[in-house]
C-alpha cells in the first residue's frame, strides 16, 4: 500500500501552521536582538580601556574625525594624557613635511615607503601676509612662524589651532632698539618644557654697544623674555646669520656654517641646566670636498650632511647613539644637492633633490628604491620637518578656568539636532553614515587586538 494515501491530512496542515508560528517567533526575536544591538553604543560593546589602547594606534589624522563621534571620544581623544601617549608610543605617528611655496599659501608633504601625497593649507594670517616672513621651526606638532615687523605665530597645521605674539613691548627698550627675530639673531630654536608646560623660543644675539653675545628665552605662557645668563664658547659670527636648531632630547642643536675644526661641529644648549656643550664630527666631513655641512634630524638621530660637488654625491653622517663619536655612519647619496627629510618606516632616506628635481627614497647602500611621481616639487621660500600631534597651546596661569568655560559655551554641541541646524540634511546623512561606519571599524579593531592578545 501507498505510504501518502496513510498520511492525515489535517496533521499536515497543524505542522505547517507550527513551522509558521516558529518561523515567526524566530523572525520577531532576530528583529528584538537587531534592536538591541543597534541602541547599543560603542561603549556598550567595548570597554574605556580597549577604546584608549585601539586609538593609540589609529593614524592621528583619522583621530581628528572621530571627535565627532561622541562627547565621550572627544573628551577621550583630548585628554592631554592620551595626546601625550599618542606622539611618543604611537606605531601610526606620522610626520610630515611643511613647504612655504608663496606668501599665501603652503603645503603639507607625506612621504612613506608605499605612500605619498600633498596637501595645500594656509597659513593662520588674519591678514594678506607681507613678503617678510620666515620658518623658524618645529617642535611637538607647533610650527613656529614670523611675521614682520615683531610677530611670532604659533600653529599647528592638524587642528588649526594657532596664537599669535606680539614681542613689540620688548623692542621698545633700549637695550633690544632694533631687535627683529630672525633678522637680529644669529641663533634661535624653539622647543617644549616638560616641567612648566610651555613653549620656548630660544634666541642668541649680540649687544652691539656692548660688543657681548646674549642668550634670550621667550616665554610663550608669559609672552615675557628671560635672560639665561649663559656665556656661548663660541662667537655668534661662527654661525649662519639665520641659523634655526634642532630640538633632541631636551636640548637645541646649531652647526656653525664654517666650522674651523671638526670638534667644534655641533654647538648643544641644555635648556635645563642651562649650559653648552660640543659634538665633534667625524673628521672626514669637514674636508675641502664638503665645507659647509648642514643638520638635519633622521628618526631620531642627528645627522651631518654636505654636497660633494666634485663627485656628485651628497655624503650624510648619521649618529647612531647620542653622543657616542663612534657611532657616526656614512650613506652616501648619487645625488649632487640631496636635502635629507626623513626616515621611512623601513628606515630609508626619504629627501628633496634639486639637481634631479623631485622627492627620492635611498636605502642605506645609496641605491634609489623610488622617485615619487606625479607629486608637484616647487623651490620652497621656507620649510621644515614635524610630527603631527593633536597637542594644544599652554594657557596663561591664572585664566584656565575662564578660558575653558568660555570655550565650552562657544563650542557647538554634538548630538544630531545641534548638527541638523547647521548643516544640510545630506551632509547630516553623511555624517551619520562616517560615525557608524567608524565606529563599527573600532569595534572590529577591537575583536582583532582581543584575539591578538
Amino acid at each position: 500500500m501507498n505510504c501518502e494515501k496513510l498520511r492525515n491530512p489535517s496533521m499536515d496542515k497543524k505542522k505547517q501552521l507550527k513551522h509558521t508560528v516558529n518561523k515567526a517567533k524566530e523572525q520577531s526575536s532576530m528583529e528584538k536582538r537587531n534592536q538591541n544591538d543597534k541602541s547599543k553604543t560603542i561603549h556598550d560593546i567595548l570597554p574605556l580601556d580597549l577604546i584608549h589602547k585601539i586609538l593609540l594606534r589609529v593614524p592621528i589624522r583619522h583621530l581628528t574625525r572621530l571627535r565627532c563621534v561622541s562627547k565621550l571620544w572627544s573628551s577621550l581623544i583630548s585628554d592631554p594624557d592620551c595626546v601625550e601617549l599618542h606622539f611618543h608610543h604611537s606605531p601610526a605617528a606620522t610626520k610630515a613635511c611643511f613647504f612655504m611655496k608663496n606668501d599665501t599659501m603652503a603645503y603639507l608633504v607625506y612621504l612613506d615607503d608605499n605612500y605619498a601625497s600633498q596637501k595645500v593649507v594656509c597659513p593662520p594670517f588674519k591678514k594678506k601676509p607681507p613678503s617678510d616672513f620666515e620658518v623658524l621651526g618645529s617642535c611637538r606638532g607647533f610650527i613656529l612662524l614670523h611675521r614682520y615687523p615683531h610677530f611670532l605665530v604659533v600653529w599647528n597645521p592638524l587642528t588649526g589651532v594657532s596664537k599669535r605674539i606680539s614681542y613689540s613691548h620688548i623692542v621698545s627698550r633700549p637695550k633690544y632698539h632694533s631687535f627683529r627675530l630672525p633678522y637680529s639673531t644669529h641663533l634661535h630654536g624653539f622647543r617644549y618644557d616638560a616641567s612648566q608646560d610651555d613653549y620656548l623660543v630660544v634666541a642668541a644675539c649680540r649687544d652691539y654697544e656692548r660688543q657681548e653675545d646674549h642668550l634670550e628665552c621667550l616665554s610663550l605662557r608669559t609672552n615675557s623674555w628671560i635672560n639665561l645668563d649663559a656665556v656661548l664658547p663660541s662667537p655668534l659670527d661662527w654661525f649662519d646669520h639665520n641659523s634655526c636648531g634642532l630640538f633632541l632630547n631636551g636640548a637645541i642643536h646649531w652647526v656653525p656654517s664654517c666650522p674651523k675644526d671638526y670638534r667644534d661641529a655641533i654647538l648643544i644648549f641644555d635648556l635645563k641646566e642651562r649650559t653648552f656643550s660640543k659634538i665633534s664630527a667625524p673628521e672626514q666631513l669637514l674636508t675641502v670636498a664638503c665645507p659647509f655641512p648642514s643638520l638635519a634630524l633622521l628618526g631620531d638621530c642627528l645627522s651631518l650632511y654636505g654636497h660633494n660637488y666634485g663627485r656628485g654625491t651628497t655624503e650624510i653622517w648619521v649618529m647612531k647613539e647620542y653622543k657616542v663619536h663612534s657611532s657616526w655612519t656614512l650613506y652616501e647619496i648619487p645625488c649632487k644637492i640631496f636635502q635629507p627629510l626623513c626616515l621611512s618606516r623601513n628606515g630609508d632616506i626619504i629627501g628633496r633633490g634639486y639637481d634631479k628635481i623631485g622627492y627620492f627614497i635611498y636605502n642605506v647602500r645609496g641605491d634609489l628604491l623610488k622617485r615619487f611621481k606625479n607629486l608637484p616639487c616647487p623651490p620652497p621660500i621656507g620649510y621644515c620637518v614635524y610630527k603631527e600631534s593633536l597637542a594644544v597651546l599652554p594657557l596663561p596661569s591664572g585664566i584656565k578656568d575662564k578660558d575653558k568655560k568660555k570655550k565650552e559655551n562657544c563650542m557647538p554641541s554634538s548630538s544630531p539636532s545641534s548638527l541638523g541646524s547647521l548643516e544640510s540634511p545630506n551632509i547630516q546623512t553623511e555624517r551619520e553614515n562616517e560615525e557608524q561606519h567608524m565606529s563599527g571599524q573600532l569595534a572590529t579593531w577591537g575583536r582583532t587586538f582581543e584575539k591578538c592578545k
